[in-house]
This record gives C-alpha cells, structure tokens and sequence, in this order.
C-alpha cells in the first residue's frame, strides 16, 4: 500500500492506524522517534480536507509547532495552513492551524464554535506526564466537542494500553497501535580512555541484548584501593576518554555528524570552542560558503549592534568550521541557523542540551550522552530510561543510515552495569500528572456545577490511573487480611508473653524522622549500621538506607519496623557519598567497628523478633491500616484536590459557594502558575498608576525564577514606586500562601524580583549591549526567553485588567519590549 501523494511503502503499524481512522476511530500511535507517524497525522488532514471540514495540529513547544507550520505550507500550500503561538497568529481561520496545546485549552475555556473540526492531532502526547504543562494536555482532551477525533502520537511507553483505555472512556471507539521496532537499529557503545598510551576502547554495550562481558572489567572501583609494590594506591589505568579522541574514532569509522548531549549550556559552548582551539574542521570551502550565506539570511533582521554584542564573529567562525553548539541560552536566530545547517548535512559536531531531543527533528548518525547523570537545579539525578532514549532517538537517520550509534563516555562514578541498563531498558511507564489549578476551576465552575465539574475531573487520566491502583491496593488488602486471619489463629494459640514490646506506628515514625546520616543504629540481631539517609514518600511512607560492619547496604521500610529504632552513636560518613561502590561501603564499615558506641549491644539479641507470629501479626495489622488509608483517599483524590482549589478560591473571594465571583471571572483570564496571585494583585490595584516600565518590571517578578546555586541578589527596582508595590506585592503572596497551607494546597511560588531591573530598563529603550554588559550572568537566550514570557504576560494583564489606565500600560510595555532581537526571536513569516 503507497500512502496518497507519496511514492513509499507504508509500514504496518501506519496501516493500521490509518484503518482505525478510516473506520471513524480516535487513535494512539505509539512509536520511536523517526519512525514516520507523521504519516498518519498527515492522512487525517487530507481526510478533513477532503470532507471540507477543519483539522487542528497540537505541538509542546514553539519550535516544533513553527517547524510543523513550514512542513504543512509546504506540502498542501500556505493559504491552507495557520499557526497560532504565543509569538504568532498567521491565517488563524485556515483549514488546517497549527498551535501550541495551551492555545486550544484557552479556546475551548473560550467557547470557540467547533463544529467544523475533525481532528486534533496531538504531537509528543508523552508531554501529559510533564509536571507544568501536562494538565493542559488532558484538558484539552476532557473539554473537546465529543464529535471531534483524537490522533494521538507518542514515544514508546510501556502502558499504552492504560493510555488507550482512558482515551477510549472520554473520547469513544480508539484504535491503540505500538511499534517498538526503531526504523533505524541503534547500537549502543561503550567508550573508554587509557592511560597506558593514551588509546581508546571501544566496546558494544549490549551483547545479544545483554551486557557486554567485557564492560565490568573498565570499571574503576574493581581497582581502587590495590597497592603497588611500593606500598602506594594504584590508580585506575582508565579514564574518561577526550572529546578529540571519541570524534576521531567517530570521523575515522564514518560516524559524523554527530550529536554531543551535555547537561550544562556552558558546558556546550567550551566544548565548541575547545573543538576550534584544538583546529578542528570537519568543512571544506564550498560547504564553509554555503554556511555562511545561511547565516546571512537568518541573522540578516538583527541590528548591527546587537550582532556584535553577541559575539557573532567567533559563532561563525565555528559554524563554519563544522562545529557548534545548541541551548536554550543562545538567541533563537542563532540555533536556527545551527539547525538549518545540519538538516543540510554541513555541521558535523553539535554539543547540545537535552533540549534538542525534545525539539525540531534533527536526526544525526551519531549521538553521545556525555553523562548519565544532570543537575536539576538542586541535585544531580540520574537519567531515566525514558530520558536516555529520548536522547539516544536522535542516533539514525531514516533512508541514509543502516545503523545509528549512540556512545557513552567512561566515568569513575558509573559503573558499567548503569550503562548496560539504560541502554537495555524498555520499560517507560508513563504516568498523569493532572491537577486542578485556580483557573480551571473557576472556568469549569462557570459552565458547570459542583458535581458535575467534580464528575469531569473524575474523568482525567490521574484519576484513571490512581483507580487502577485502588483496585491492585484491594488485592493486597486481600492478601494481607487472609494473612492477618491466619497469624490471628495461630496467635491465639500461644501463651501470654508479658514483655513483649511492639512500639506504635507514630512513635516509629516519629524515630525514623530523626535518623541523621552519620547515626549508629542497632537491628534485631544487635548488630550496628550507620545511616546513610531517609527518604520520605508520598502517603507518610519512609525508606532507611543503611550500611551494616560487614559493608553490606541495607535498607528499612518503615512500615515494616515493628520496633521504634534508637541512635547509639554517631560517625562521619566518607565524601562524598557513593554508596553504590564497595570501596565506599568499606570506608563507612570500618569506621562503624572503630565506633565504641554500642558494644555492649552484640550481647544481648531483642526479644522482640521478626518472625514472631505476635509481631508479624501487629505488623500485618499496621499495614492494613495504611492500605485502607491509601485507597480511600486513591479513590477520589483529584475530586479532593478540586475540594481544597475551591475552599482557597472561596476564601479568598473569587467563589461565592459555588458561583464565580467578579474576580473568580478576572481569574478565569489568567493563564499562568501564578495565575490566584496575578488575579490579586491585578484586582488590589497593584498595576495601576504605574509607566510601562515599571509595569514591565513588576510583571517580570511573576516569570522570572532564579535557578543559579548562588544566592539571589537583593530586590532592586529603579523605580520607588515600583519597589513600594513589590513589597505589596510580597505580602499578597505570604497572605496566600497561609490561606493555601490551611488547606492542604501547594503553595503559589513566591514573586521573584530578579529580572526586574532589565525588564524596566529594556521597557525604557535600553541597547542590548548596555543590558548584557551589567549581567554578567546573563546570556542573551536566557534575556530572549524571559522578555518573551514577559510579553505574553503583559498582554494577559492588558486584556484582563478592568481600569482602562492599566490595560493601556500593559500593552505599551508588552509594545516597548517587542523589539530587536526579541521581535525577529521566534517570528514566522507565511511562505
């Protein structure tokens, strides 16, 4: 079968999505990253054109849904196709519009007439698992006219099934098809440094799906702590391989162009500029050339000014080189230009953030995960099996590669079992992350009442999910009470044992909240452990991590303590902490022996035994309780969030009982996260009287959020009045967030005056190089990126503000910042 227009096979999984549709089915299609279901979003649009109705294409993010605009004009023509973003509407009326997902929530709390749309296809639905904007995803599909069909396209997730199963609840008849097969094989490999003449290894990962023997003999901690003849520590012979020497071996075997996935921007930019330093070029002249005319048109909007603030000349010198670098720190002009010269083959080494694995379709022969490990802003995690091959997707190019390759370099603090993991995992559980906010509560509670909004939100997939996992609790309470049947026989059996000890549930919980990492402990046998860590679980569950004398790491549940446990001692643990190597639970063993504390603990055994039929019955008792806590509130627990929205609103004065007050309206019209405390400031006249700067400059405290691990300068506004409102300001938010805490509600992020300075001052027609040049922090993506947040929240303020004074403020400032490198930044011009 050849799809209609085009002069290719359709492989089986896209047959079978478009029968489903042709049968007048919603569908999900489940499927790597490049493996064409683009195909069957593109068949439901000619089936919408054909009948003379209307299709929707829904994108995560701006970059993919300008990309997706360009690719629709150009396959059925631009008078055909709109697109609709925070950044542009361009033929909002089309046949077909492409927008991003918030655009269509904002639409439907609208009340757009729909009768005309066919289909939603909704691109990277994975995106519902997202904390911030997942919700709007499963908004969208709760609030759809029930005519209208679903084309659902994600990742390869292991529950598509349960996904499958709530679309078909909410929508109808849905089609569910998988495929796992990658239309490009990918070979994962391990690369490894040696110090003894500087050579590189180069092993697969996997052998016949499982871990390559050979791996376990690179890793380091099989080495540490050997003495040479002399009587000193031997180091590792290997080491984290150079990034010359992996693009060596990737240029000499025909690897390139390649994708180097580093967790940090800068990080990005000093491998680029080590590449160039080194003398790399991976060009000749006439690809150089055509770089260059690349660049020309795509920076030709730009000031000169700016252009030389921004240091063009270096940026271009490595592009032309072959090399560059991709991060949401760079000005959207520049990554344009960077992903327009390597769809066309000219730059061979890209150092990217993960960022370009959830964007534009860039595929590349290679890809190299640099490590598996990032900082989130507070910790360093490691990726997940989800993360790593959504990155590890980009390895492969469909129709010019047989096989991708994705490479990840030796690190003295991953052993090679990590590696084999990642690389072999296909369990990808995708999980809701829905929640009512103040905005969708008041705009449900306009068209609807209390049962009925609580009756749609009962409909949402976290409900759907969290009622699967009722019913597997009410197995295991099952389980649990024919156990607890039984011990309560045999118990009743035994002779009365007067000491017997089995401390309360709270006075053990209470003991494990005061653990410390350090702490000295003693188990049941009277052997000592030291504490490495708590950590707290959803629903008061708790997990100790413990390491005992014979270096072996042991882990306590909570639950299953039947005795509070008592500090003996305390030591100070090795950093830093890596209890996965044995060296590490060694150093912590061997300072627990040299501990005195609790000697005397070896000689006597607890009376109080795990396998006691008295304990265990206790025990079993205790975790009934908390299954059947866990379930009542699993039952109903979006329709409790919803309870404790609305007893905020109507604390706070938007919720008269169940009707939506004056405010409650305003509230309905903000589209934010902090959409209750914008709503308050905005009614308390907090904006009024204000020029667009300094409008401009507390509007930015709401999307600004400062993420460096340096601590936060001091408020500073160039404005006295603005300063003055701030602190207004500041006291709405702790007023609220108290209001929040009785209720049982996540608290509003607190205001963030960081940006406010350069928000005020662009809004008064500062140079970008003044700008840059007083925030040496500062790169000019990240000034980009917030104006442009600031933009769209300034012309939320203009259309929901209800002083006149006001709305025109917010729009002279949301004016006054549209311009230079923030206007050409995310623009679209119709082809």
């Amino acid at each position: 079968m050849t799809s209609s227009g085009r002069d290719f096979i359709l492989d089986r999984f896209q047959m079978d999505a478009i029968e489903h549709l042709d049968a007048g089915r919603s569908v999900l299609v489940a499927a790597p990253t490049g493996s064409g279901k683009t195909v069957v979003a593109e068949h439901a649009i000619d089936q919408a054109l054909r009948e003379r109705r209307r299709a929707f294409y829904t994108a995560p993010i701006k970059a993919l849904s300008n990309q997706k605009y360009r690719d629709l004009s150009a396959r059925i023509g631009s008078s055909r196709v709109g697109l609709l973003t925070g950044d542009n509407a361009i033929n909002a009326d089309a046949d077909i519009v492409v927008m991003t997902t918030e655009v269509l929530r904002n639409m439907l709390y609208e009340g757009r007439a729909l009768d005309d749309l066919a289909f939603v296809i909704m691109d990277e639905v994975h995106y519902l698992e997202d904390t911030f904007r997942g919700p709007v995803w499963e908004e969208v599909m709760l609030h759809l006219p029930a005519h209208v069909k679903l084309v659902c396209l994600s990742a390869t997730v292991s529950n598509t099934d349960e996904l499958a199963g709530w679309i078909e609840s909410i929508r109808g008849a849905t089609g569910c098809v998988v495929e796992r097969r990658r239309p490009v094989e990918l070979t994962n490999l391990y690369a490894v440094g040696d110090r003894r003449g500087h050579r590189l290894h180069v092993i697969s990962t996997l052998v016949g799906g499982e871990p390559n023997s050979e791996g376990h003999h690179f890793d380091a901690d099989l080495r540490r702590g050997r003495r040479n003849d002399r009587g000193k520590r031997e180091k590792s012979p290997y080491m984290t391989p150079t990034r010359l020497d992996v693009l060596d071996h990737l240029e000499g075997d025909d690897l390139l162009p390649v994708i180097w996935f580093l967790f940090s921007r800068r990080g990005c930019d000093e491998a680029a500029e080590q590449l160039d330093r080194a003398g790399a070029r991976f060009t000749d002249s006439a690809e150089a050339d055509r770089i260059s005319a690349i660049a020309d048109e795509r920076l030709g909007g730009l000031p000169t000014a700016d252009l030389a603030v921004l240091d063009t000349s270096a940026w271009r010198n490595r592009l032309e080189r072959g090399i560059a670098s991709h991060h949401a720190g760079l000005i959207p002009a520049f990554k344009e230009t960077v992903e327009q010269c390597f769809a066309e083959g000219l730059v061979r080494v890209v150092f990217a953030t993960e960022t370009l694995a959830l964007g534009v379709n860039l595929p590349a022969r290679s890809v190299v995960v640099d490590k598996l490990t990032k900082f989130t802003g507070e910790t360093h995690e490691q990726l997940t099996p989800a993360q790593f091959t959504q990155l590890t997707g980009r390895a492969g190019r469909r129709g010019l590669d047989e096989t991708g390759h994705a490479i990840v370099p030796w690190s003295p603090f991953v052993r090679f079992e990590q590696v084999a993991g990642l690389a072999g995992s296909k369990s990808f559980r995708l999980r809701s992350a829905f929640r009512p906010t103040y905005n969708m509560a008041t705009n449900l509670l306009q068209r609807l009442d209390a049962e009925a909004a609580r009756a749609l939100l009962a409909r949402s997939f976290a409900q759907y999910q969290a009622d699967t996992g009722v019913a597997r609790l009410e197995q295991r309470l099952a389980r649990e009470r024919d156990r607890e049947r039984g011990l309560a026989a045999t118990v009743a059996e035994l002779p009365p044992l007067d000491e017997l000890r089995v401390d309360s549930p709270d006075a053990i919980s209470d003991a494990v909240g005061r653990l410390r990492p350090g702490d000295l402990v003693v188990d049941d046998d009277g052997l000592r452990l030291a504490v490495l860590g708590v950590s707290w679980r959803k629903g008061g569950r708790a997990r100790v991590r413990l390491v005992n004398e014979s270096s072996r790491e042991v882990r306590w549940r909570l639950e299953e303590l039947d005795a509070a446990p008592h500090t003996i001692g305390r030591i100070d643990l090795p950093f830093p902490m890596a209890p996965e190597r044995i060296d590490y639970r060694q150093d912590v063993a061997s300072r627990i022996r040299r501990a005195g504390a609790g000697h005397s603990a070896r000689s006597r055994r607890r009376r109080t035994r795990r396998d006691d039929p008295r304990v265990a019955l206790e025990r079993t008792r205790n975790e009934i309780t908390q299954l059947e806590r866990r379930a009542r509130r699993d039952r109903a627990s979006i329709a409790h969030r919803f309870d404790a929205v609305t007893d905020v609103l109507r604390n706070r004065g938007h919720l008269d009982g169940w009707t939506v007050t004056e405010s409650g309206l305003t509230l309905a019209g903000i589209y934010h996260e902090a959409d209750l405390l914008l709503t308050e400031a905005l009614t308390a006249g907090l904006f009024d009287g204000l020029t667009a700067p300094e409008l401009a400059s507390l509007a930015s405290c709401f999307t600004y959020e400062h993420r460096s691990p340096t601590p936060p300068p001091d408020p500073w506004f160039p404005s006295p009045t603005a300063m003055q409102r701030f602190r207004q300001l500041e006291v709405l938010s702790q007023s609220i967030n108290a209001t929040e805490r009785s209720a049982g509600v996540d608290e509003t992020r607190s205001p963030d005056p960081g940006f406010a300075p350069v928000a005020h001052s662009w809004a008064a027609g500062e140079s970008l190089g003044v700008l840059l040049g007083r925030n040496d922090e500062m790169t000019a993506g990240d000034f980009v990126r917030n104006i442009k947040q600031l933009a769209d929240l300034l012309g939320q303020l203009a259309a929901n503000a209800t002083d006149p004074s006001t709305a025109g403020a917010a729009r002279r400032a949301g004016d006054a910042i549209h311009r230079g490198v923030v206007a050409l930044s995310g623009s679209v011009q119709a082809p």
